[in-house]
């Protein structure tokens, strides 16, 4: 059972262009019974849909399995945490109780590994010229270290950019109008300011408060 879907991707970003995909994220909820039994199929822990049409345009869907999902979540990846905090399509009280440990399950060397190694993935593609998409991997590669930048020094993840001071940037180039010398430059400085935050970050998690979620989860959901 699905307990939280949210908008995420270049519509929630406030960057898409009129034919930009519709991107949600999700989470459900394996009945305890079907995990614990023996004999019968392990369940799916990952679900996706790609590029199913819709009268919108294309939609693409990926959720975790709850247990799977929280796991993830410790690592900090930046395509995980923002599901704590993007924009809600539908959630059940389970889901807006798992929105609520996003303070409890992040941490300053996760995001800082995950989000700058995710920052990094986006440059090499940039340089290789991948998909002959230069401009959706800069955009990506600045707005993954200026999320991370203010996510240590506010304990927010901002998701909907149109209010950053990024954002012209963003938008100027995801309309393929930069150099890459001015890509590379501006995020070694959004770079630098995430190893900063890091150094005077002094959230900690508490995964006692997550386990206890997911306990009630598992007994309530039979």
């Amino acid at each position: 059972m699905t307990i939280l879907t949210v908008l995420v991707g270049s519509r929630a970003h406030g960057l898409a262009g009129s034919d930009a995909d519709y991107d949600y994220r999700g989470v459900f909820v394996t009945p305890t019974s079907a995990i614990l039994s023996i004999g019968t199929p392990k369940p799916r822990e990952t679900t996706w849909m790609e590029g199913e049409k819709t009268e919108d345009g294309k939609l693409d869907a990926t959720a975790w399995e709850l247990g799977h999902f929280l796991a993830l979540a410790t690592h900090c990846n930046p395509t995980i945490l923002e599901v704590f905090c993007a924009p809600v399509i539908e959630a059940d009280e389970d889901g807006e109780g798992l929105r609520a440990l996003f303070s409890s399950i992040w941490h300053p060397k996760g995001v800082r590994d995950a989000f700058v190694g995710y920052g990094l993935n986006q440059r090499k593609k940039f340089l290789e010229d991948k998909d002959r998409r230069p401009a959706k991997y800069a955009s990506a590669y600045l707005r993954v270290l200026y999320q991370a930048a203010i996510l240590l020094e506010s304990g927010v993840l901002p998701v909907d950019l149109r209010e950053s001071p990024v954002f012209p940037t963003l938008q100027r180039w995801r309309e393929g109008r930069f150099t890459k010398g001015e890509v590379i430059d501006e995020c070694l400085v959004w770079q630098q300011a995430v190893e900063n935050r890091y150094v005077r970050c002094g959230q900690t998690p508490d995964l006692d408060v997550v386990n206890e979620f997911l306990l009630d989860v598992r007994r309530r959901r039979w």
